[in-house]
């Protein structure tokens, strides 16, 4: 009695073969995808989170300062109009 059969066993090989070059062509086509995505976010000119970051101090910064201006300006105005 025969265990195993020469045509099951090459059978074997090829789906095992087809699965793992199927396995290694998914892994090409990810890579070759995110290196396009790499160049079109490039081309897109973003800003970085920490230049996002750093700009939206500056201006919540520059707010509070003018709101500190205006306060100022508005004591200045109400003291000449006494006089």
């Amino acid at each position: 009695m025969q265990t195993s059969n020469k045509f099951f066993d090459d059978l074997s090989k090829l789906a095992t073969g087809a699965v793992g070059a199927a396995h290694s062509v998914k892994g090409e086509m990810e890579e070759h995808f995110r290196a396009w995505l790499d160049r079109q976010l490039a081309q897109l000119d973003l800003v970085t989170r920490e230049e996002f970051e750093t700009v939206r101090e500056m201006a919540e910064k520059a707010r509070m300062e003018n709101e500190d201006l205006r306060a100022e300006i508005d004591l200045l105005k109400k003291k000449s109009a006494k006089k």
